[in-house]
């Protein structure tokens, strides 16, 4: 019998995931940003690009990226391990090569963390590290940001201030850009992280008008 393309199966095993968590989260009629899907997609197009740059196998970086949050909602804490565990079951229902379905499990119980005391020895979970926190700075992760809050905030009211200052809360980006391991990641979350604060800066430039100065 022929095994499903895993390709297919993980995108579809990944968007069922994605749309259950985006139904339990919002709770109420109201349009509900597709965080979790638009989140995983950008990892997956970083680690596909990492993988090519940096000499890694482009198939564990797809596969490990796509499955990497599978257990997010279900098991916050431990979902890197709850993924590893399913993506070494999952991956053998498909075409995947049996050989590599290791080392994408591997990958996927080390992306915890937003910033690392010790590096990543390994390639493919070095990828995915990388992949998965570029996602979190820069313009992609104020507009996921952005469009999250929104969606959850119709009943609270939020202004544009209070959006600025959820933006520029988070103090451990600086932490992010410095735990990078690839050498175009690391490139790549400098800028992303200054485009980010000028993004800020220039919201609240134009709010208040200091821009006409």
């Amino acid at each position: 019998m022929k095994k499903r393309s895993w390709r297919e199966a993980v995108q579809q095993v990944m968007k069922t995931a994605a749309e259950l968590e985006t139904v339990k989260k919002c709770k109420t009629e109201q349009p509900c940003f597709y965080y979790r899907w638009e989140h995983v997609q950008a990892v997956v197009t970083l680690s596909v690009r990492l993988a090519e740059q940096v000499g890694g196998d482009v198939e564990i970086a797809e596969a490990a990226a796509w499955l990497h949050d599978i257990k997010k909602y279900e098991a916050k804490e431990r979902h890197p391990q709850e993924g590893g565990r399913f993506a070494r079951t999952f991956l053998r229902l498909t075409d995947f090569p049996e050989h590599k379905i290791e080392a994408v499990a591997h990958a996927i119980e080390q992306h915890m963390g937003l910033w690392l005391d010790e590096p990543l020895t390994d390639l493919h979970a070095q990828i995915l590290w990388d992949a998965d926190k570029l996602s979190k700075i820069g313009l992609t992760a104020a507009f996921h940001g952005l469009a999250g809050d929104l969606a959850r905030s119709r009943k609270k009211g939020m202004t544009s201030g209070e959006f600025i200052e959820l933006g520029r809360r988070p103090d451990w980006q600086e932490k992010t850009v410095a735990s990078m391991h690839t050498k175009p990641a690391k490139n790549a979350a400098k800028k992303r992280l200054s485009k980010l604060r000028a993004l800020w800066n220039g919201l609240e430039a134009e709010l208040s008008g200091s821009d006409l100065l």
